[in-house]
């Protein structure tokens, strides 16, 4: 009788999960992270031979560990990308407060492996570098903060988001580990400025953070090295920069050639932090543009497509991961042709480190579940059902 009078409701039909997720997700951004894991592996087979022998290991050691870390990155980064925002906000806080923990606990049980930086976490066989995933975490809950602070009553957002900031970058430094600490500055730097902060408020930021590296100068001799070489208007060619250098320059157009290049046996850190020298030095500059072009369809599709989205939290974070994913690229190869100062960074999905790659993967996996076409699918069928 009910029905009768008032009509019956409509039953919404709702498209199952995969096809709407492949039908929203951005699909260049995925195939462009997947290429970049493919020339990672290419590269790997010969950056990480070397090291290999010298540690009198199975000569693929390294590269089979990469697939098998890349593999798990993918499966992650595919996982998180078809949940909601809401879902991603939660699992970037729980993944900050963890990893903030393990920074935090690193003066006490990290170690160094050589590097003269504290940094990592022994667990049974394998090394875990806790900061590599307090970046995507701590982008997300800045831009938890900074968009709650917009919220009529909300909490000062920003003032509480400038704190965790203070705090992160401080343990960050008593690694030292400048490099992570350079790009958390930037991460939240540039979701404050798209939430609309005052120019006054980021030069004064500048001014801080360019203090801040003055007294790191002046406190830490493991900084000051680095900075000195950098400075230096000559390039050793027995250090890493010197032997990076001189490869880039025998690589020229299209490379020496496949597993030719001798650069791989004289750098330490070939397979990590100095890859792109051996993409340039084998492949030349044809490869090193490739993956230039792959790094930039990641994030200028991110960021053009967040320019489309209301929601103050995913526009905010979105941006946020975009750009701190494109630094980290553009600070490794800054570094290999000397245009920047040694970081220890490695380039995302292509150098080898199983915590790199991993969090890699949760960094695209959250941009990629952000940067879905939710709202206009959810525009039309709020039309569909007003017809």
């Amino acid at each position: 009788m009910t029905e009768m009078v008032y009509g019956s409701s409509p039953v919404a039909i709702r498209e199952p999960v995969l096809p709407r997720w492949w039908r929203t997700v951005d699909r260049w951004t995925m195939c462009s992270v997947f290429m970049l894991f493919g020339i990672g592996l290419l590269l790997g087979l010969a950056a990480s031979v070397p090291l290999a022998s010298r540690n009198e290991l199975n000569q693929f050691f390294y590269v089979q560990r990469q697939a098998v870390f890349g593999c798990i990155a993918l499966v992650v980064m595919l996982a998180i990308s078809t949940m909601p925002p809401a879902v991603v906000r939660r699992l970037g806080i729980l993944g900050f407060v963890i990893a903030l923990v393990l920074v935090m606990a690193l003066p006490f049980v990290g170690q160094d492996h050589g590097k003269g930086a504290i940094r990592w976490l022994s667990l049974g066989g394998f090394s875990l570098q806790p900061s590599e995933f307090l970046k995507p975490g701590f982008v997300i809950v800045t831009a938890w903060m900074m968009a709650a602070a917009q919220d009529i009553n909300g909490p000062p957002g920003k003032l509480i988001s400038f704190g965790i900031l203070g705090l992160v970058v401080g343990f960050l430094a008593m690694q030292p580990d400048f490099g992570q600490s350079a790009l958390i500055v930037f991460s939240w730097g540039v979701i404050y400025f798209i939430a609309g902060a005052p120019m006054v408020l980021i030069a004064s930021v500048i001014g801080i953070v360019a203090f801040g590296g003055f007294t790191a100068y002046g406190a830490s001799e493991h900084f000051a090295r680095r900075i000195d070489g950098f400075l230096s208007p000559e390039v050793d060619p027995r250090t890493q920069l010197g032997y990076a250098a001189n490869a880039i320059q025998e690589g020229g157009f299209f490379g020496v050639g496949v597993g030719e290049g001798q650069v791989k046996w004289s750098l330490p850190d070939a397979h990590t932090d100095f890859i792109i020298a051996v993409a340039a030095e084998e492949y030349g500059l044809v490869l090193v543009l490739v993956i230039l072009a792959l790094f930039g369809i990641v994030v200028v599709r991110s960021l053009v497509r967040l320019t489309a989205e209301r929601d103050t939290f995913t526009r905010l974070a979105g941006s946020g991961l975009a750009c701190i994913f494109g630094v980290q690229a553009m600070i490794n190869m800054g570094v290999a042709v000397r245009l920047l100062p040694a970081k220890g960074m490695t380039l995302p999905f292509v150098s080898y480190g199983g915590s790199s790659i991993i969090a890699a993967g949760i960094t695209v996996g959250m941009l990629l579940a952000l940067t879905r076409t939710r709202p206009r699918d959810r525009m039309a069928e709020l039309f569909g059902r007003r017809r």
